[in-house]
């Protein structure tokens, strides 16, 4: 039975991404901060059929990670693919932000990424995996008041790119989904300020039905990138 292991997985883009990968036979490996809400969706999603274990991290605690994942591969599974989901944003003025905000989020959306592939991936060589980075159109793009978020999400595209290349020699793919606005729990934080209608955005379902897709591609191919909009166009 393959096994996925999702950062960000407590709600969200995450959490509907664990159902749909557990209704398709996956076992699952959860990355995320509250202990509750993982806790929770373990207990929803453990059967006969397939084995879903979690380990609470906060990835903008980047002395957390390392022993985290560890933590959580030791329950036995090995991941066949890695799915980057865990992300923020914070909007306003690019030269106003706090530094320590900017930190913040290039920690969670860039630097982490980096940290759980560096933990993830030797482990995944020996049979081949796939690492799913999930960006975002803001890395081609540039919007008023989300600089930061733009910036690390082209860090991401390029990190991507990068890691697929060295990789390859080793069996391991990586490929990005690249998204327009979802309706997600990103716009209730209270460093993201915006009036956009969220009934036209695109919904996690939608989503997590596309990073399954990427996920069941055999081995022989590779979808470098899936670009998912709304119907509405950009916000």
């Amino acid at each position: 039975m393959p096994t996925a292991l999702i950062t960000g997985a407590s709600k969200g883009i995450g959490r509907t991404t664990a159902r749909v990968f557990a209704h398709a036979g996956w076992d699952l490996l959860l990355l995320a901060r509250s202990e509750s809400n993982l806790h929770s969706l373990t207990k929803e999603l453990s059967d006969s059929k397939n084995k879903v274990f979690y380990q609470c991290v906060d990835l903008s605690d980047a002395t957390q990670i390392e022993q985290g994942i560890k933590d959580l591969l030791s329950n036995g599974l090995s991941p066949s693919v890695l799915i980057n989901n865990a992300g923020v944003a914070w909007t306003g003025e690019l030269l106003s932000m706090p530094l320590d905000r900017w930190q913040w989020l290039m920690q969670i959306n860039l630097t982490s990424v980096f940290q759980i592939c560096a933990a993830v991936v030797p482990s995944m060589r020996e049979n081949g995996g796939l690492v799913i980075n999930v960006s975002s159109h803001a890395a081609r793009n540039q919007f008023p008041e989300w600089g930061a978020y733009c910036v690390s999400k082209a860090a991401l595209e390029s990190f991507t790119k990068c890691l697929a290349l060295e990789e390859r020699q080793n069996q391991i793919r990586a490929c990005t989904l690249t998204l327009g606005s979802v309706n997600s729990d990103l716009w209730d934080a209270d460093c993201v300020h915006s009036d956009f209608d969220r009934k036209a955005m695109l919904s996690v379902d939608d989503v997590a039905f596309n990073l399954l897709h990427l996920a069941q591609q055999p081995v022989s191919q590779i979808i470098n990138d899936i670009t998912l909009m709304p119907s509405a166009g950009a916000f």
